[in-house]
């Protein structure tokens, strides 16, 4: 199982790019997950259905299933928000695992990057950014794709793409 950033500012396309990737990389015959970081309180869950029910009443986790999927929502309540290593090791085995986010994490990441967002590059200060996805022209060693090149992006991500023991190790050097 590999491992592969895709970070950027909030409006530079990094999730209309995975819904474009995907697809892509799927064709290739890989199988592929999602750890997306959210910066705001949110939910997957309706209010006033049984498992809303039981996280309000004060469960840790709880998990639904049903005969296309489940679901596992765990409570943090004042626990600290976990790191991406915890998270990837609760991930199912997989030939790629995208990281959306998680900018701040010292994982192997793909900058996506748009002209028009109006913000600054990640990559000068940013020594995990492999590669940039983006639609400006930018003076780097780094390599490039087009957002609009679906293959040239997902090839980035999987030529950048790093061992999930790697991600794993590096947080067991940080504690």
């Amino acid at each position: 199982m590999k491992v592969i950033g895709l970070s950027g500012w909030s409006g530079a396309g990094k999730t209309t790019l995975l819904t474009r990737v995907i697809p892509y990389l799927l064709s290739r015959g890989l199988r592929v997950s999602v750890i997306k970081h959210a910066h705001h309180d949110f939910d997957v869950d309706v209010p006033g259905k049984d498992s809303w029910v039981h996280r309000q009443s004060g469960a840790t986790e709880v998990l639904v299933s049903s005969a296309r999927r489940w679901a596992l929502m765990h409570e943090l309540r004042d626990a600290g928000e976990p790191r991406l290593p915890e998270l990837l090791a609760k991930v199912s085995r997989v030939d790629l695992v995208i990281v959306e986010g998680f900018k701040r994490e010292p994982h192997r990441k793909i900058e996506v990057h748009r002209l028009a967002n109006n913000k600054p590059l990640l990559f000068p200060d940013d020594p995990n950014i492999a590669g940039i996805a983006t639609d400006a022209a930018i003076e780097t060693t780094l390599p490039i794709a087009h957002l609009d090149d679906v293959e040239a992006v997902a090839g980035l991500m999987q030529r950048s793409a790093i061992p999930v023991e790697d991600v794993l190790a590096a947080r067991a050097c940080e504690v």
